[in-house]
């Protein structure tokens, strides 16, 4: 290894639908497909070579652990996952010398957007290409996956490292562990159209959506009727949003979108509360067609896509109720790594 730094940035990701259905076993047994985009917020990594030590920190926890290179790190619930992915790498490539990793994301944890598991790739990828280690898309996006879902046991889905790593308007689908990511070919007019018609804002609350994923699994596999109906109702409606998107019907895609909302709800308890629904109801009367959180559920963003001429309405009834108001762009590139 050379002492030169090296940096990698994943973009974030918004889920339009079909979130849910990327989670074992339904996938396995039944199929999944998810309709998503990335944004132009992104989760970095930077790893510097040299010392006698692997010191992991991240600016977004305030956080630094520091492990002798013979000594096995301790996993007590301090960037565990960054330990993981290091530790996955020491166990099979002969390092002969410590580094540093620096991790930030631009969003706050918690945010819905896929931000841990673009951590991941961030830092998978800034590994590899320290070590010199060939991985294509594929390869990278599905190592993130298993260090986050197998090594490190965090529950969860595949499309955020999928997103992460391949960047752009993808349609994934998912069976029996492959998945396929299909790139769609959107005119840059639509795309324009849906940013413009976007409404974002972060709502807060809680998010924890391992807590939420249990549920949802556990109501697959115990045969919840309801549930699983839903489930099925989110993979065909990412199926329609795709074709809606693709002949750039905007106002069809957001009516979809609140179709697949009140889907998605009826997956597991705690996707939504109280407050989220009050948001809701309000962006609604306000202007918007439909809307929906962007990960597992509970809080963290929001986002509405609006009837034409009503964005600045729906923004303002949002405003009103406490949420801070963002925005965001689509960004076509996956994840990038280059020398420092």
């Amino acid at each position: 290894m050379s002492g030169t730094t090296i940096r990698s940035r994943a973009p974030l990701r918004i889920s339009f639908a079909g979130g849910g259905t990327d989670v074992s076993p339904y996938c396995d047994e039944r199929g999944g497909a998810v309709l998503n985009a990335c944004i132009d917020r992104y989760a970095y990594a930077t790893v510097t070579p040299g010392g006698s030590s692997y010191v992991v920190s991240s600016l977004d926890y305030n956080c630094t652990i520091d492990c002798a290179l013979d000594d096995p790190f301790i996993y007590d619930g301090q960037l565990d996952l960054a330990k993981t992915t290091v530790d996955w790498f020491r166990g099979r490539y002969d390092i002969p010398a410590g580094f540093e990793v620096l991790l930030h994301n631009d969003a706050p944890p918690g945010s819905g957007l896929g931000s841990s598991s673009a951590i991941t790739v961030a830092l998978i990828s800034a590994i590899t290409g320290l070590l010199r280690v060939p991985l294509d898309e594929y390869e990278t996006a599905e190592l993130a996956y298993r260090v986050e879902r197998d090594e490190a046991g965090i529950r969860g889905g595949r499309q955020d490292h999928y997103a992460a790593t391949f960047g752009g308007v993808n349609f994934m689908e998912f069976r029996d562990g492959s998945v396929v990511v299909n790139p769609l070919r959107v005119k840059a007019e639509t795309l324009y159209e849906l940013q413009y018609s976007l409404a974002v804002a972060y709502v807060g609350g809680s998010h924890v959506s391992d807590h939420i994923i249990d549920r949802q699994t556990e109501n697959y596999t115990a045969g919840n009727a309801s549930a699983i109906a839903a489930m099925d109702e989110l993979k065909m409606l990412a199926h329609r949003m795709k074709n809606s998107l693709l002949v750039g019907r905007i106002v069809e895609f957001g009516e979809l979108l609140n179709e697949a909302w009140q889907a998605k709800k009826l997956m597991a308890d705690g996707i939504t509360t109280s407050r989220i629904d009050d948001l809701y109801d309000a962006a609604r009367a306000a202007g918007a067609l439909g809307g929906k959180l962007p990960g597992a559920g509970g809080g963290g963003y929001m986002f509405f896509v609006c009837k034409s001429g009503r964005r600045f309405a729906v923004q303002e009834s949002l405003r009103e109720m406490g949420a801070t108001l963002d925005s965001f762009s689509f960004v076509t590139e996956g994840v990038r790594t280059w020398f420092v």
